[in-house]
């Protein structure tokens, strides 16, 4: 039985059958107010190559009332099961089939999902349809190749907005709540949107070359619109269109662009093909540091540059999404860092240090697997959204920009959109107008970096005679063994990469040279390197071009180790700040000496995004990858330092608040306590530091935490707060609380009853896994192996993935957590998606293991 999945033949199949012309869609979303279901009709328009032939539409409905296929009416009872409906002898060319059907509103941020606002007590709804969720609203050939326009026709409640791909019309009706939108230009399913309630809405226009005018909105809930920084957004917008239609060389291909801020939103955006769903948590509620708006404008312009590669020009299966998605991210970055006037040109340290630390992260797994993924079906893709597909692949992209060079990588593109514009595509087409562009044959190229899985290891080889002078300079590549249960072998590959000096110049690490070379093989000879004097860094990879693990040589890293915080520019300090962390995950760098030289330079720091992912690895650091023996010293330590640094930093300043959270996320002896609280009732002050919403609550839960509040402190601060974000708060709050009671009902109303919104569980979750909570959480390791494979093959995607993910293990570090993980594996039988989840979480309970007894043997 197929049951909602799709596999890549079916769907080849029906591609070579079938040519989708367009769907009409009548959505009555009337009764939306009260939930439950509404009626869909979906009229749909093909053609057939054959006469007689079969296929199958999808739908995702608790009922069908009728199927009409060219005029006859289909048994229902008959044709419609396992999310399908089945259609036979069909007319050669042309066909229409007419579906009604009852479909359901959702909680889960799948298909439509309904949201009610506590403030207003009014209905909010958003489509979301990657990968497969367009059949949960309309009966729909939910694949990316066969495209279709598109046009719907909604009845909602009187008085709301209703938005869609196409420009929202005036309402019909005599009570206006009508919205008959034009069709859209041919486009995929998954990319297909509507957005409908009372939103409040700020509209603007990009304003382009030779007349070109695109109109702009932005959405968001009323509660939340004091909140919106509408003027922000629009500028990294009109930011994003300038250099995309530059480097693009292709006008922005739809009728408008509507970025809507939506509420309990999985990811955090979605590229609906000129209506832009985003989460709502970018609308910043309370201050927030400048990483921040980074992280937000970057998903800005990642959508934005999804509109044409992703929705203009689109993959033919799933196996090319790390494409569409690497691309974007790519893209993105180099916007921020390159675009005139933007205000973030460190992103490539930015993404340095946090996308690349997922890749390599993920890159490390059982699960490893080549940036062009074998995907087999859609249980493949649900959980391939990983760090390969969009952080390695992204990395691999920029080291293609190198290598053939950024005016041929872009010329290539050009001729790309050009070709392909409304159309589907495969890896080799963009690969074709790359070649054609630069003069260089990818073939080799395209094999070791997209067709093998796994990290390469460079590091330097370097002699010198008695006056320091290089005599021998050379770059060794290493590719170390795959996981355990990963496939495949491990590849030498072709790097194009920057080698820095550096040299202490006035007490700072300045780059007095670098070269761009390519290497290949075991070991590449640097003879330009020869007869210059040792500098006291040499940094492989300088600028980041390639995608390695880099490793310093022993002068190199005596002086990195000594004088980290002393570079003159934020990507050497990125880049050395990640070395150190990798090597800390490896045990190749004990915990203990982790903290001590983030300690001697994090103060340094210049870098806000740095420093808050410099605070997360620690406190990661010190919870999983110490010796239990000396954790709650090196957290004493840490803890100390980030009071310190909270006290000193300048006031008011993005590096003050980071460290006031950092405080907050590990306070631990009464003193610390009795200050947290008292910041929190107002008795004690930091000058500078505003106690906001989520500051407070910030605080309020690392007290709940402890024992020092409880459900009283939660009670009343909701009460300050009575807002969607303050209810998740709180029952993050709840379960975090320090009592078996807490942790019971925190399991019991994610696991047993299973009726929580997507965001709700997700905050239940966080508040439940305590890393101070180790022996209280220490019953649920068998629970999670009980109960783990019925919630995969009974809920919804994200809800599942949620809490086989977030409820496993993971701070229960030693041997039998991964017997028991083992054994479970050994019988559970479960699908390739829950396994491959589970297998990657059993590696982090062994990787800590690891670098647990790196940690103790460095005590000795």
């Amino acid at each position: 039985m197929p049951g909602t999945n799709l596999t890549r033949e079916e769907a080849q199949q029906r591609a070579k059958l079938l040519t989708v012309d367009s769907y009409e869609i009548e959505l009555d979303l009337s009764g939306a107010q009260e939930g439950g279901t509404y009626r869909s009709v979906t009229t749909v328009r093909f053609r057939s190559a054959e006469a007689g032939a079969a296929t199958f539409i999808d739908l995702v409905a608790p009922s069908v009332h009728e199927a009409v296929l060219n005029g006859k009416a289909l048994d229902v009872a008959a044709v419609f099961r396992d999310s399908r409906i089945a259609l036979e002898h069909l007319a050669a060319g042309d066909n229409e089939l007419r579906v009604v059907a009852d479909c359901a509103y959702t909680n889960t941020g799948e298909g439509l999902h309904r949201f009610v606002d506590p403030v207003d007590q009014q209905a909010y709804l958003y489509t979301q349809f990657e990968v497969p969720d367009a059949r949960r609203v309309f009966a729909s050939f939910e694949q990316p190749d066969l495209k279709a326009t598109f046009q719907f026709t909604v009845t909602a409640p009187e008085g709301w907005t209703v938005i869609s791909n196409s420009p929202t019309p005036a309402p019909e009706d005599v009570k206006g709540n009508v919205w008959r939108f034009e069709p859209t230009p041919r486009i995929s399913t998954y990319i297909t949107a509507l957005i409908a309630g009372p939103y409040h809405a700020v509209h603007s226009s990009y304003e382009g070359k030779d007349g070109q005018s695109v109109p702009l909105g932005i959405y968001c809930r009323p509660s939340l619109a004091e909140f919106l920084d509408a003027d922000a957004i629009f500028e990294v917008t009109r930011q994003g269109f300038d250099w995309f239609q530059e480097k693009f060389a292709y006008d922005y291909p739809f009728a408008k662009y509507d970025q809507l801020f939506v509420p309990e939103f999985n990811a955090g955006a979605m590229e609906n093909a000129g209506a832009v769903t985003i989460r709502d948590q970018y609308v910043f509620r309370s201050k927030v540091t400048d990483a921040a708006y980074e992280v937000r404008a970057e998903t800005i312009l990642h959508e934005l540059a999804h509109m044409w590669f992703g929705d203009l020009v689109t993959m033919e299966w799933w196996n090319d999404l790390w494409l569409n998605e690497s691309f974007a991210t790519y893209t993105s970055i180099a916007c921020q860092a390159y675009a005139e006037g933007s205000k973030w040109p460190h992103a490539w340290t930015t993404f340095a240090n946090s996308m690349k630390t997922w890749a390599y992260r993920q890159d490390q797994l059982p699960s490893t697997h080549p940036i062009m993924a074998d995907i087999r079906d859609l249980d493949d893709v649900l959980v391939n959204f990983d760090g390969i597909t969009y952080a390695k692949g992204a990395s691999v992209l920029k080291q293609l920009v190198a290598y053939v060079g950024m005016d041929a990588f872009f010329k290539g593109v050009q001729a790309y959109f050009k070709a392909h514009a409304f159309g589907n595509t495969r890896l080799s087409d963009l690969l074709g107008a790359l070649e054609e562009t630069s003069g260089r044959d990818l073939t080799a190229w395209s094999k070791a970096w997209l067709e093998t899985a796994g990290i390469n290891i460079l590091r330097p080889e370097i002699e010198t005679d008695a006056q320091g002078v290089i005599t021998a300079f050379g770059v060794r590549q290493e590719a170390p063994a795959l996981p355990a249960g990963a496939k495949g072998e491990p590849v030498l590959r072709p790097h194009r990469i920057a080698i820095g000096l550096y040299d202490l110049r006035d007490g700072l690490l300045t780059r007095t040279d670098r070269i761009e070379l390519d290497i290949d093989g075991g070991l590449t000879q640097v003879p330009e390197l020869v007869g210059r004097a040792r500098p006291a860094v040499v940094l492989l990879n300088d600028d980041d071009l390639s995608y390695a693990k880099v490793r310093l040589d022993e002068v190199s890293l005596s002086n990195v180790t000594a004088y980290l915080g002393d570079f003159t520019e934020s990507l050497p300090r990125a880049l050395c700040w990640a070395s150190a962390w990798d090597m800390t995950r490896d045990g190749e760098l004990a915990t203990r000496d982790y903290l001590s030289l983030v300690l001697s330079g994090i103060g340094k720091e210049s870098d806000i995004g740095v420093v808050q992912s410099l605070h997360r690895q620690v406190k990661l650091a010190i919870d999983l990858y110490a010796d239990p023996a000396w954790r709650e010293q090196g957290l004493a330590t840490w803890t100390e330092a980030t009071l310190e640094h909270l006290r000193a930093a300048a006031p008011g300043s993005d590096h003050q608040l980071a460290w006031a959270r950092a405080f907050a996320a590990t306070a631990r002896t009464e003193g610390q306590l009795t200050y947290l609280s008292a910041l929190l009732d107002g008795s004690a002050e930091v000058e500078g530091l505003v106690v906001d919403t989520e500051l407070r609550w910030a605080f309020l839960e690392r007290l709940v935490a402890t024992g020092v509040a409880g459900e009283a402190a939660i009670e009343a601060e909701l009460e300050r707060d009575a807002t969607a974000a303050g209810q998740r708060h709180a029952a993050t709050a709840r379960a975090a609380r320090p009592t078996a009671e807490a942790k019971a009902q925190a399991w019991a109303s994610v696991v047993e009853s299973g009726d929580l919104p997507n965001a709700v569980q997700e905050a239940v979750i966080g508040g439940f896994v305590q890393s101070d909570q180790v022996e209280l959480l220490a019953p649920y390791t068998q629970k999670y192996f009980a109960a783990v494979k019925e919630v995969w093959d009974t809920r919804s995607h994200e809800i599942a993935q949620q809490v086989a993910v977030g409820l496993y293990p993971s701070l229960q570090v030693s041997r039998a957590t991964l017997e028991a993980t083992d054994a479970w594996l050994a019988s559970a039988e479960p699908n390739a998606g829950l396994r491959r989840l589970v297998s990657e979480a059993r590696a982090g309970v062994e990787r800590a293991l690891k670098a647990r007894a790196a940690d103790a043997a460095a005590a000795s």
